[in-house]
């Protein structure tokens, strides 16, 4: 089964594409990984709709059989960058939702305690697990790009105890 991991951001969205095999969770393969950018001198409206076409692009190619998305992280001292994540989330909801893709919602503390084993573990310690996971040489970057990974492996781990109850 195909999972496309999110991580929302304005600036900066993090996408990751992992084929997991619902029998075996170990055996995991990375599709693709990436990031949405949405130009800075644009309206707000246009930014938004630039995130959502390219999600409708990516959902269309390689058809996945559930999104996970990272639920808001509000913080006190940025509400308003809380508030442009929602919306966000909101259009990468509804393209996935337009093309009746099932999503789910994980809390970063559950990403890294699914991957890590520690729901405090830093940006680093999750990096260094996705790279491990997948024998990479190199750095996965920006942060939001392996932070989607990490989504969509949480998924993964998630959909297979599920399952392992059914």
């Amino acid at each position: 089964m195909i999972i496309l991991g999110v991580d929302p951001g304005f600036g900066i969205t993090g996408y990751g594409l992992i084929e997991a095999d619902p029998d075996d969770i170990r055996n995991v393969k990375l599709l693709e990984a990436g990031v949405l950018r949405s130009a800075k001198n644009t309206p707000f409206s246009a930014r938004l709709e630039e995130i959502y076409a390219r999600m409708v692009e990516l959902l269309e190619e390689f058809k996945p059989a559930s999104v996970a998305v990272e639920e808001i992280f509000s913080s006190p001292a940025f509400p308003r960058s809380s508030i442009a994540i929602g919306h966000v989330r909101g259009v990468l909801l509804l393209a996935a939702s337009q093309k009746k893709i099932p999503v789910f919602s994980y809390f970063p503390r559950q990403v890294k305690k699914s991957l890590v084993g520690n729901g405090n573990a830093s940006k680093s310690q999750v990096q260094k697990m996705v790279e491990n996971m997948f024998g990479l040489d190199k750095a996965v970057r920006p942060d939001d790009m392996s932070d989607a990974i990490a989504i969509a492996l949480c998924h993964a781990g998630q959909h297979a105890r599920l399952e392992a109850v059914a």
